[in-house]
């Protein structure tokens, strides 16, 4: 088998999953649900291939989620690039997004010795300290909750997913849940009893009151790290050339009968530009919408300004304008 691993491998149906699951049911098995398109997820292929190397008694399994709906529907697969971690057939932790630190992590802490080795109890506290650090150092702002971002497991969880959400932070969480030892060692690591706890560079920021408190002081934005702001992201889409069209698809395939008719219009002018594929992700077909206050695709911008869509391109073409349109002139 050239480039590949006996332990790194592919499902592609239900039948399959469900046997490499059966297979593998007394060891850790990782399945990675991407997409062909995304590149985080390809990223987290390559990390997968070095984990595999790693630990040969762990199976690894890529599965596209698109193709394999039964899969991914059955586990609440909501984005990519997920990861689901499974023992004797079971399902034991979840993962969601690409964090290689903690997809390192669950694999070195889930897959080790086979679990009947290295109990709880038989951890020197130190060790215990040096991971707890690592953890909290694992991202630039990390969350210690219940459950996970798309399931969360208590009201509050849920309450500062959705804060952080709101104010696009960008972050990557930690399931207490899933681990009885971090879950403990934390309260007495950072001298907070409770969960939510939510650190920045290292640092307990604190728990739900205090994001609450944060927002209404006005500095939430100035503690947490922004996700580059969607703001600033669609900015720079819509400028990204001087002629942008934001379509379902893209010039060599439009997936919609509307982003078809504007690609026809498009090109009988023999003006240059230049598309975006709004069903590669989801954050900016959401995100324009309310940025333009334009509901539906496709959408055509001029120097970063809003045309509109296919009914008005097909009114400034009946009028003879739209060539002057698409250079900017009007």
């Amino acid at each position: 088998m050239s480039g590949s691993m006996a332990n790194f491998t592919d499902a592609t149906s239900l039948q399959q999953f469900e046997e490499l699951l059966k297979n593998n049911s007394k060891s850790l098995t990782v399945v990675h649900f991407h997409a062909p398109w995304a590149p985080q997820c390809s990223q987290m292929n390559d990390v997968m291939a070095e984990l595999a190397k790693e630990h040969k008694h762990t199976m690894f399994v890529k599965l596209e989620a698109e193709a394999v709906p039964e899969v991914s529907e059955k586990y609440e697969i909501a984005s990519v690039p997920t990861f689901l971690f499974f023992k004797g057939g079971e399902k034991i932790d979840r993962l969601d997004g690409a964090h290689a630190p903690e997809l390192t992590n669950k694999v070195q802490r889930l897959g080790s010795g086979g679990g009947g080795a290295a109990r709880a109890g038989d951890v020197p506290k130190e060790d215990l300290n040096e991971r707890l650090k690592r953890l909290i150092n694992a991202a630039p702002c990390m969350l210690f909750m219940k459950g996970s971002p798309q399931e969360p497991r208590c009201g509050f969880s849920r309450q500062i997913v959705q804060i952080l959400k709101d104010h696009s932070v960008q972050y990557s969480s930690f399931d207490i849940l899933s681990d009885e030892e971090v879950r403990q060692g934390l309260k007495t690591y950072s001298n907070w009893p409770t969960y939510p706890q939510i650190y920045v560079n290292g640092d307990l920021i604190g728990g739900l009151d205090i994001v609450k408190e944060l927002i209404e002081s006005g500095e939430l934005e100035n503690t947490f790290p922004k996700t580059v702001s969607l703001e600033n992201r669609l900015k720079s889409l819509i400028n990204k050339s001087p002629v942008m069209l934001f379509m379902k698809g893209n010039k060599e395939a439009a997936k919609c009968g509307f982003s078809r008719q504007i690609l026809e219009i498009m090109n009988s002018t023999g003006a240059e530009y230049d598309t975006f594929d709004i069903l590669q992700d989801e954050e900016v077909r959401q995100g324009l919408k309310t940025y333009s206050n334009w509901p539906t695709y496709p959408q055509l911008y001029v120097k970063g300004d809003l045309i509109g869509g296919l009914d008005i391109i097909k009114e400034l073409k009946e009028s003879g304008e739209l060539t002057s349109v698409l250079k900017g002139e009007n």
